[in-house]
């Protein structure tokens, strides 16, 4: 990309420079916070302190000069030097580029057999797996993981290859079967309602893993649904029923004998485009709404009926989640349940714990950079491709 000859002008706020013919502005502040003598070289942190300035920055000249703007300052000694590429990518998309911006791909009720595979096997030696199932984890919010090693090391390796354990009311792991006084209805043979996990905790845990180490009974299928494509099927029948769950938190909790969390949560989650990022929903850990009694005239039924769609056979997988299988899946996303089953068939084992959705994009952008990515792992799609996705895919259900 280059804008030799283009014109670059002036005003007291910034400037405006041409980009292969598109006029871009930049607001004096931000041009020199972006330049590099603002960034420490080895700690790659912002060493420029704006509170030491006088008064706002002025620039005294800037020019083109192959890709490549320069700035002089009027009351520094100073040449800012900044890429058109990189100006034209915030000037078009509002901010740089992100390897792990990608859109997300919305799942329906036969997705079972395209979730991403990876093998354990795989994730040891290869970071380009290791990018695969971090893709699949922001783009389609669920994948899973075959060949697991019987073991307990074998989670902890597996959850290393996205981040490091995220510790949650339960402690670094959980095991997902029968005890003879359980804390929490998952620890029994009874079906399990659609939901998110531990939305009581006011961070509620970000990527999710469950490992499979035994699976006999009778009974006991995985229900599993992409709460992105439940919220916008909700979106294009009832867009005022979809505004209260954006609009309004509402509480959960989970106590015990030794503990009390409480959290107020959105049952629908935006992002920054306003498109829909996750839900949050457990009724077996939801406590009294506490929403003016007025405003629950309109807010149960929204909330009935987002309950019902996330049990609408359109979106649910029933599946059965065998030894030696990990499922991976983004909590704030993906809705999960269980049916019931019969304890006394058999056993049914599963081992749990969580990583950050920060450590999952964070493991992504680095492999981005390191050229780990294979021909599965495309580039970003951004700005109007992400939004054009969303309302795609919410034309095709208000088409159904």
């Amino acid at each position: 990309m280059r804008a030799d000859g283009s014109t670059v002008a002036l005003n007291p706020s910034g400037l405006t420079v041409e980009i292969d013919g598109v006029p871009f502005y930049f607001n004096a502040w931000w041009l020199r916070s972006a330049c590099s003598s603002a960034i420490d070289p080895i700690t790659r942190e912002r060493v420029l302190d704006l509170s030491t300035f006088s008064e706002s920055p002025k620039i005294a000249s800037a020019r083109v000069v192959g890709e490549t703007l320069l700035i002089e300052w009027q009351s520094e000694p100073l040449v800012t030097r900044l890429s058109l590429n990189e100006l034209a990518q915030i000037g078009t998309h509002g901010g740089k580029a992100d390897p792990a911006a990608l859109p997300r791909r919305l799942w329906y009720a036969d997705a079972y057999d395209s979730f991403v595979r990876v093998s354990q096997s795989e994730l040891d030696q290869s970071d380009a797996a290791r990018a695969r199932l971090a893709r699949a984890l922001i783009v389609d919010g669920v994948a899973i993981v075959t060949g697991m090693e019987n073991s307990e090391a074998g989670l902890a390796r597996l959850v290393s290859c996205l981040g490091p354990v995220t510790p949650s009311a339960e402690g670094e792991t959980f095991e997902v079967r029968v005890e003879i006084e359980p804390t929490n209805l998952a620890f029994t043979s009874k079906s399990l309602e659609m939901h998110t996990d531990l939305p009581g905790e006011e961070w509620a845990p970000g990527i999710q893993f469950l490992h499979c180490r035994a699976n006999t009974v009778d009974g006991g299928m995985s229900l599993f649904a992409d709460g992105a494509a439940v919220a916008a099927a909700l979106r294009a029948e009832n867009p005022d029923f979809f505004r209260l769950l954006t609009d309004h938190a509402i509480p959960f909790f989970y106590r015990h004998d030794l503990m009390d969390y409480r959290a107020h949560q959105r049952v629908i989650e935006l992002d920054a485009r306003v498109d829909v990022s996750g839900v949050t929903v457990s009724q077996h850990l939801m406590d009294d709404i506490d929403l003016p009694q007025d405003l629950l005239d309109s807010y149960f039924p929204a909330l009935h009926r987002f309950l019902q769609l996330l049990n609408d056979p359109r979106f649910v997988c029933r599946f059965r989640l065998n030894p030696g299988e990990c499922i991976t899946f983004d909590n704030h996303r993906i809705v999960h349940g269980r049916e019931a089953y019969s304890a006394d068939s058999g056993e049914r084992h599963l081992r749990g714990c969580y990583t950050d959705r920060g450590a999952l994009r964070s493991t992504y952008r680095v492999l981005a950079r390191q050229g780990c990515l294979d021909e599965n792992n495309t580039p970003p799609i951004r700005g109007k491709n992400v939004r054009g996705h969303v309302a795609e895919e919410m034309q095709t259900l208000s088409n159904s």
